[in-house]
């Protein structure tokens, strides 16, 4: 099996790092953007989208108005996404870090998935 590259890739978001956290850790606020519905059990996400596809993914970690960390459960070898909010204290700008993996033959489309989200993203914030 090959080995997966991780990336990392940056947005500027016109947001509070409060209400962009929601967007990032809610089951409801990630259905606006990432998904089309998303339910949450005992940590573990369930992402569904308009084609029928399912996946889940467990929460890892999650530091309020910062970040949160996702493991998809069928993944192999384990891999993590990452979603992490910077803010610069000077210009008080507001970022999203993403961090994921992909086959290195998929690098390209990963990113304009995520390229596609963040897009969903700033039409649902209004930024």
């Amino acid at each position: 099996m090959a080995d997966k590259v991780k990336f990392t890739l940056e947005y500027e978001i016109k947001c509070s790092p409060k209400i962009l956290y929601s967007f990032i850790s809610e089951p409801n606020g990630l259905s606006q953007w990432f998904a089309d519905d998303v339910f949450i059990k005992d940590h573990v996400y369930t992402f569904v989208w308009d084609d029928g596809e399912e996946q889940k993914a467990k929460m890892l970690s999650s530091k309020e108005s910062k970040s949160v960390k996702f493991a998809w459960i069928d993944d192999e070898p384990y891999t993590f996404f990452e979603l992490e909010i910077m803010k610069d204290e000077l210009t008080n700008d507001v970022a999203l870090v993403i961090t994921d993996f992909a086959l290195q033959e998929n690098l390209k489309d990963r990113q304009l998935i995520w390229n596609i989200q963040i897009e969903n993203l700033l039409s649902v914030i209004g930024a």
